[in-house]
């Protein structure tokens, strides 16, 4: 195993340094959530519905997770380097078709085929598991997703100012521009991490049943399913509810959209200062109940008649504070049962979430309406997130009944 030690900065002989790895998952985030305050512009663009229009969030979303399935055990078979070019090289072809597209057909096509950006957040989850131990691993993995968290916190109010200023394809743009930088940046500076690689795709298929039969790894994979879907299906509904039911314009959606970040940011900083002295359960436990808890008071002030915009977004940080203690600490735990296949636990892991994701984005953006207000996304949001707290539980009951067989 390599570490954190081995590291220098544009040296592609030895692992990639932590700002790199910051990058390539940040401009997998920023791909997802820079446009979002445009799709009403969007929608009038190409004279699509705007239900339509939102399908290049939850299609986006379920390329995203079919290739994920993928990009985990051919990177443990060739290589997480050649996996992030091609991904880097294929993202910034697609984005270009995004930007010439004249129909939203074509444009939705090549939206999907932008979703090859994923081997970025896939990848650099198991560069870090190649480098450290578990408990080590969230902590290192919390640093990352905290810097990356500043992406999606400012993408949308970027998104929103190129809108209003220059027009939809401005947002696309950029992406292409970060793609190409991207690329430079890994070709200098991404060394390979995973050194000790099955020989064949035979040999490592040998390996998964035990990965598979894990309950543990399934109890990890869904605590982070669920509490990540709460924020996917925010994704899906919360541009409707900010321009519809409150009336804001793209450049204020922007700003009112970031809410999340900000605490999945605090979540972050919180797991890589306190995971190796916590544990990673009860930082996951910690974090699933947060995310109820501010779905649970955004309800009541809604009920209560007070609902707002602000109440609205504003207790939406409650989400994103507890996707920051939850998703790096559970991504450790499915990455740890079996450490010579992290990229199949990656890829497997964000499968899962990104796919219901997927179906929880769709679903909120097609039980909205102006008459519903904000009333349905609300309500799958604590849904998800409830169903996250009790994932945890069953890791943390399967692991005491493992302690007693040992004991015995």
């Amino acid at each position: 195993m390599q570490t954190t030690k081995d590291v220098r900065f544009l040296r592609r002989t030895s692992p990639p340094h932590v700002v790199t790895l910051v990058l390539i998952a940040g401009i997998s985030a920023l791909s997802m959530n820079i446009f979002l305050p445009s799709l009403p512009n969007m929608a009038a663009y190409f004279q699509a519905d705007y239900r339509l229009m939102q399908l290049s969030v939850s299609l986006y979303l379920g390329v995203n997770a079919v290739l994920q399935v993928f990009v985990g055990p051919i990177s443990d078979r060739y290589g997480r380097r050649p996996v992030l070019l091609w991904g880097a090289a294929l993202f910034v072809l697609a984005t270009i078709g995004c930007l010439l597209a004249s129909t939203v057909e074509v444009f939705l096509m090549f939206r999907m085929f932008q979703a090859v950006i994923v081997t970025g957040m896939v990848l650099s989850r198991a560069i870090v598991r190649d480098m450290v131990s578990q408990d080590e691993a969230a902590s290192v993995i919390g640093y990352v997703t905290m810097g990356m968290a500043i992406v999606p916190m400012i993408g949308p109010a970027i998104g929103g100012v190129l809108d209003a200023a220059f027009g939809w394809q401005a947002n696309f743009l950029l992406l292409a521009g970060l793609g190409v930088a991207l690329y430079a940046l890994i070709w200098a500076d991404v060394g390979e991490t995973a050194i000790g690689r099955a020989t064949s795709f035979a040999d490592q298929a040998r390996e998964y049943p035990e990965l598979l039969r894990s309950q543990r790894f399934w109890g990890y994979c869904a605590a982070s399913a669920f509490s990540s879907g709460a924020f996917f299906a925010y994704l899906g509904g919360a541009p409707f509810v900010g321009s519809v039911v409150f009336g804001l314009d793209p450049e204020h959606l922007g700003l009112f959209f970031g809410a999340p970040a900000v605490g999945y940011m605090l979540g972050n900083f919180i797991t890589g200062r306190y995971s190796r002295r916590v544990g990673i359960n009860p930082m996951i436990l910690w974090g699933t109940a947060l995310s109820a808890f501010g779905l649970v008071l955004s309800i009541l002030v809604f009920y209560a008649g007070h609902g707002s915009e602000l109440s609205f977004f504003g207790f939406m940080t409650f989400v994103g504070l507890g996707n920051g203690l939850v998703i790096p600490n559970a991504t450790s735990g499915m990455l740890s049962v079996r450490p010579s296949l992290a990229g199949t636990a990656s890829g497997l892991g964000g499968a899962i979430m990104i796919g219901g994701g997927a179906v929880l984005s769709a679903l909120a953006g097609a039980t909205l309406s102006p008459e519903t207000g904000a009333y349905p996304l609300l309500w799958i949001m604590l849904a998800t997130a409830i169903l996250g707290v009790a994932s945890i539980f069953f890791v943390i009951r399967r692991e005491r009944q493992i302690e007693v067989q040992e004991i015995g």
